[in-house]
């Protein structure tokens, strides 16, 4: 069994935007109460972890991630008790909760930045970067959202300098090689720990290393403030969980995952592989992808997940990839974001094809690691390409037939956002009529809960891919000691013919966990699995 104090080797991880999840007082923006009345579906989808997006208060000019005040919580979200009481009852209900840490930037109204474009000799001036002369960015530096900003370097009126922003022109980053910062992100980690949160996810951590005045693209080999989080935050909390978001090349991961800066990341790279695997039908991305990961720290577990609530980034995958996966994902040039991805979410991705999106779940959970899932990929919920940018894919929560989903009572027009309308809206996907069905993609996935958590190899990573598998069927064996777990995955949409040796471990009829059992003869596995079809299976040894 993993160790009681790894808890997210095993753990069904949830993402969760308050402002999008439920709305408990008709104001049309969710809120704690809501998300507190809630917390009885994720207990039932077996969820472990929630991970809260960005609740502070803020300009939202960029979902929450632009802060003004990193210790209080959004009053359009409740109060701070609103917030204490979710805390209470989600542990109650065994339910750990993780806080997104937002150390790269604040908001340009952060009180910080406003004292420090105004007075050169304000304390917090070197909080931020400035200069005269902007260096011209190195390659990869440029700015992140190209079509939005053309620019990483602004100038300040006020200030009469420069000050950079590796994201938006109103999120200005803040100077990392400054120690009154750390200072900070150490107040406002010990503030948020001291009411019993689990951890943190280190929002674009890899970008916490760069020196945006090296003209070269210089980075703190030695990731200082990654390890100081790291080391402050396990202190206090032995057990706690730091789960980082770092989309880099695979051969810097390492780089990162030691050990020493975070016990959970963030698979960008296997997700680009699954996203090409499931819009080509083929197996061999996401075995290349396997392949290609370096292992996790003996502390560390790989996050994995299909979609998250940004756009789908495929900077992983070579051009030809890229091209085909995109234009099968995202044929409409609409869809498509920053000339790196697209801003759609996984259902209608995949046609709306229920057997293929059942499929596509089942390989997440089957993947070494631990499942990230974001609100809504639970029912299939849609996108809503009228909404700007990644506004897409961050539609609120659908609930029942009702009005608004069931996520608020509020007019239409004071709505947060739209709810998702037409074939993907709450007439056709909703939690409270999914729940009643048995054959549901809701009770799919909360089956796929139940399992992953009855079988914490996965999270170790005791994964082996079995030889001779048809070019579109991904086949993965997880040994422990009393049992051999197997699963199949058919990404074709046509019919695959199976013939596998697993080996004298894995005699006669095996114990469905999902789909037909499976028997072998001995140790050979002779099968049909019709197109987009899965099973898993258990062999006692």
């Amino acid at each position: 069994m993993t160790d009681a104090g790894e808890w997210w080797k095993n753990a069904v991880i949830y993402g969760v935007d308050v402002s999008r999840f439920c709305d408990s007082n008709g104001d049309g923006i969710g809120d704690f109460p809501g998300l507190t009345e809630r917390l009885d579906h994720l207990v039932r989808l077996g969820v472990t972890c929630i991970w809260l997006l960005p609740f502070h208060p803020s300009t939202n000019r960029d979902n929450g991630y632009d802060i003004t005040d990193y210790l209080q919580v959004d009053p359009r979200y409740g109060s701070f008790d609103d917030f204490l009481f979710f805390l209470t009852e989600a542990g109650a209900r065994g339910i750990r909760v993780i806080l997104d840490l937002v150390a790269q930037h604040t908001s340009d109204r952060h009180p910080w930045f406003l004292s420090a474009r105004h007075d050169a000799r304000s304390p917090f001036r070197d909080y931020y970067v400035w200069t005269d002369h902007p260096p011209r960015p190195a390659p990869g530096r440029g700015p992140m959202f190209p079509g939005q900003e053309d620019t990483t370097w602004t100038h300040d009126p006020v200030a009469q300098q420069y000050y950079y922003h590796r994201f938006f022109r109103f999120q200005p980053s803040l100077n990392h090689e400054n120690p009154s910062v750390w200072m900070e992100l150490e107040r406002i980690m010990d503030f948020w720990m001291s009411f019993g949160i689990a951890g943190f996810r280190i929002d674009s951590a890899a970008h916490l290393i760069q020196k945006p005045l090296d003209p070269q693209g210089g980075k703190d080999k030695d990731h200082r403030i990654l390890r100081d989080i790291f080391r402050h935050v396990t202190r206090r909390i032995p057990d706690a969980l730091i789960m980082s978001e770092v989309n880099e090349d695979e051969g810097s991961l390492p780089d990162f995952f030691d050990g020493g800066q975070m016990n959970a990341m963030m698979n960008f790279s296997l997700n680009n592989h699954l996203l090409h695997a499931l819009a080509s039908g083929r197996a061999q991305p996401v075995l290349d992808g396997l392949a290609r990961l370096p292992p996790p720290p003996d502390n560390g577990v790989w996050a994995n997940f299909l979609r998250n609530l940004d756009e789908a980034t495929l900077e992983r995958l070579d051009p030809d990839a890229f091209r085909a996966t995109v234009g099968i994902l995202a044929p409409d040039q609409d869809m498509r974001i920053f000339d790196r991805g697209f801003r759609r979410r996984l259902a209608p991705m995949l046609g709306g094809d229920g057997p293929r999106l059942r499929m596509a779940l089942s390989l997440l959970f089957a993947m070494p690691g631990a499942p990230l899932l974001c609100y809504g990929d639970e029912i299939g919920m849609g996108e809503d390409l009228g909404q700007p940018g990644r506004d897409a894919v961050r539609s609120p929560m659908q609930w029942t037939r009702g009005r608004n989903g069931g996520f608020s009572t509020a007019a239409k027009a004071r709505l947060i956002q739209p709810v998702v309308a037409r074939a993907f809206g709450p007439d056709q996907v909703n939690a409270t009529d999914q729940w009643d069905d048995p054959g549901s993609l809701l009770n799919h996935v909360a089956r796929l809960s139940a399992i992953r958590l009855d079988h914490p190899g996965i999270g170790r990573r005791e994964c082996r891919t079995i030889a001779n598998a048809p070019d579109g069927v991904i086949a993965l064996r997880y040994a422990a000691a009393d049992h051999d777990l197997v699963t199949l995955h058919n990404l074709s949409p046509k019919p695959a013919r199976l013939d596998l040796d697993l080996g004298a471990s894995c005699r006669g009829e095996s114990t469905a966990l999902l789909g037909d059992p499976l028997e072998t003869r001995d140790g050979r596995l002779r099968v049909t699995l019709p197109g987009h079809d899965f099973r898993w299976s258990r062999w006692p040894r």
